[in-house]
């Protein structure tokens, strides 16, 4: 038995408006996705298209990150191929810290990028923004005090 307001194909108004409306959206927004990584950090990154605005975990990225060294470095990809102005940047980041989350999302626009023209990976192959960097944290080893800092040496 269906409840007051349903359709004979089992939805309800409301629903159907809201499936509606995401069709809609779905066919008028494209959008590029492109995962980074760098060392313990990992960003999602999804490319719009807007006007060159860039979001990290939906806050600006000179609020997020501070530094303009690591905003330079999220910049990059875009800069090399000149569509700085073409894309909004969604990202959404976790773990690490600042710099390997600004490498992180560095990656993710470049894969993106790739994903939305093909002919830019040599572009962006040469310049080495689609190699992960395979540097991470060397682990503790037992009887040592950090990976390789042995503790103080006493002669008596």
């Amino acid at each position: 038995m269906q409840g007051a307001g349903a359709s004979p194909s089992g939805t309800t108004a409301n629903q159907a408006r809201d499936l509606k409306g995401k069709e809609e959206f779905a066919i008028a927004y494209t959008q590029f996705y492109g995962t980074g990584r760098r060392k313990n950090a990992v960003a999602r990154v999804f490319l719009v298209p807007g006007e060159g605005r860039v979001m990290v975990n939906s806050r600006p990225v000179d609020e997020y990150f501070g530094r303009r060294t690591l905003e330079m470095i999220v910049r990059q990809p875009l800069e090399l191929t000149g569509l700085t102005g073409r894309f909004d940047i969604l990202a959404k980041v976790m773990g690490g810290g600042v710099t390997g989350q600004a490498g992180a999302i560095k990656m993710g626009i470049a894969r993106a990028l790739v994903q939305s023209d093909s002919n830019l990976r040599s572009t962006l192959k040469r310049a080495g923004f689609l190699t992960r960097d395979p540097r991470m944290k060397e682990r503790r080893k037992y009887g040592l005090k950090k990976a390789r800092r042995a503790p103080q040496f006493s002669k008596r």
